[in-house]
């Protein structure tokens, strides 16, 4: 069946003429018509313009290859963008041109079906804004697919596409990958351009790439997305060889380290969910297996408190900023009444972050991450839990007007060990190795150095030769 192949064997039948882009693009649209019903995962729907593409598709190295895109940072030149705001959904904001992203995408062979559901400016890692209906994961319906490109990982994890565009700021990459038993790379910070109309994203913060059925399908699409354009404010290092080729090279026996605790904002130290324990003691036999040398240890700086308030002094001013944008688009100020308490008590409290303070928490940032990198130079992986526990009910970060900020920390509470590293701009990638007793995907993360894409890749693809990736929320064609 078409929905279980990944984006590589889906091309690989246009290669060898055993199907046409067309009937790809089409197969994809039937099954987008027959689940999203219950999904919620693909929120604008492009079918005339996706089959037109599919009938002059170029002969890239994935013609004919449905993807789909989130609807935030990246744009699909004449399709809407809200970026999860209401406000701009109402107003039928329409993008005027291609990002970098996704005009690579397209030269590439994919065939852009849809756009995606997100949280309200990817702030909550689930896809429940009040623009659209929740998306929900293909394994339990009950369930959030996480976020914030949630809707982005319930079409790949469904079949409903073999591929997603998403992106991560603090986890949106990695949060929904373990939540729907997809990989999910995180690429160093600046190794995708936001070309051609913005820098970056919140200083840094966020990172462009895709969740997938497979490590060789992110590997390859890293390939095309990765390099430097004109203007860019600074790049990644450059990578050694193509990603793709990196699948093949047996890693050596490598030094990982492991923790399964993470330290509270009050100071105390909490173990994560037993599945999620599980699952990293899995893993971690499954490396031992496979050669490496795997021992409990954390880098020192992942115990300092001053995490939490410092990359909270980023992302609020960040939401501040992009509400002023989405104002100036619209061409009159968003009104509280008009997002989520939790959108507006973040864009409130960024306008209280002095420019001073704002430079402090960058600066102790800057200094966290050198002291982070020492860790590096004794261990070349670090292994955790993507989150602390399996995929969490739908409307569990629901914000009141009487207690706006509580869904955030609930939010940190998920995933206090993806965040940091898009503060130190590190790569880092979830793995589907685990299913607790209920059936539900949980994801281990893996973490290198900065720059060290190309290790990630390896031994994430060493992991899937020795265990299958199991897509249990398949969707039938």
């Amino acid at each position: 069946m078409l929905s279980e192949l990944d984006a590589t064997a889906q091309a690989d039948l246009v290669r060898r003429g055993e199907a046409s882009p067309r009937e790809l693009v089409d197969a994809a649209i039937a099954r987008i018509e027959r689940h999203n019903a219950d999904l919620g995962a693909v929120i604008v729907p492009l079918y005339a313009s996706a089959r037109d593409a599919a009938d002059h598709a170029p002969d890239g190295p994935f013609r004919g290859v449905p993807i789909v895109i989130k609807d935030l940072c990246a744009t699909v030149g004449g399709a809407p963008y809200a970026g999860g705001l209401l406000p701009l959904k109402r107003a039928n904001v329409i993008a005027p041109a291609d990002s970098h992203l996704v005009a690579t995408l397209r030269r590439a062979g994919f065939i852009i079906v849809g756009k995606t559901n997100t949280s309200e400016l990817g702030i909550l890692p689930a896809a429940e804004p009040r623009a659209w209906p929740p998306s929900r994961n293909p394994y339990d319906l009950a369930r959030s697919p996480g976020g914030s490109s949630g809707g982005s990982a319930a079409a790949t994890a469904a079949g409903l596409v073999p591929i997603a565009h998403a992106n991560d700021g603090g986890g949106s990459i990695r949060i929904p990958a373990s939540c729907c038993g997809l990989f999910g790379l995180k690429p160093t910070r600046g190794r995708i351009s936001f070309g051609p109309t913005l820098g970056d994203v919140n200083g840094g913060l966020v990172n462009e790439h895709v969740v997938a059925r497979s490590v060789r399908d992110s590997a390859a699409v890293l390939d095309l997305l990765a390099g430097y354009q004109p203007g860019d404010p600074y790049t990644a290092p450059p990578q050694v060889r193509p990603y793709a080729d990196e699948l093949a090279r047996p890693p050596g026996p490598l030094r990982i380290g492991f923790m399964t605790k993470h330290l509270r904002p009050e100071g105390d130290r909490v173990e994560s969910h037993p599945d999620c324990c599980a699952a990293v003691e899995h893993a971690a036999k499954l490396l031992a297996s496979l050669g490496h040398h795997v021992e409990e240890a954390e880098p020192d700086a992942m115990q300092d408190p001053e995490w939490t308030p410092r990359f909270l002094s980023l992302w609020v001013v960040g939401v501040t900023m992009e509400i002023a944008e989405a104002s100036q688009i619209l061409g009159r100020p968003i009104e509280e009444h008009e997002v989520e308490p939790l959108t507006w008590a973040l864009g409130e409290l960024g306008k209280l972050i002095a420019g001073p303070a704002y430079v402090a928490a960058w600066r102790w940032l800057h200094r966290a991450t050198r002291r982070i990198a020492k860790f590096w130079e004794r261990y070349d992986l670090w292994l955790t839990p993507t989150i602390t526990s399996p995929p969490v009910p739908i409307g569990t970060f629901a914000s009141t007007a009487d207690d706006p900020l509580a869904a955030i920390f609930r939010a940190g509470e998920l995933a206090p060990f993806t965040a940091p590293f898009n503060g130190t701009g590190q790569p880092a990638c979830s793995v589907p190795l685990y299913q607790n007793a209920a059936g539900l995907p949980i994801g281990i993360q893996l973490v290198a150095a900065h720059g060290r894409e190309d290790l990630l890749f390896q031994v994430a693809a060493q992991l899937e030769r020795a265990q299958p990736f199991v897509h249990g929320a398949t969707r039938a064609d």
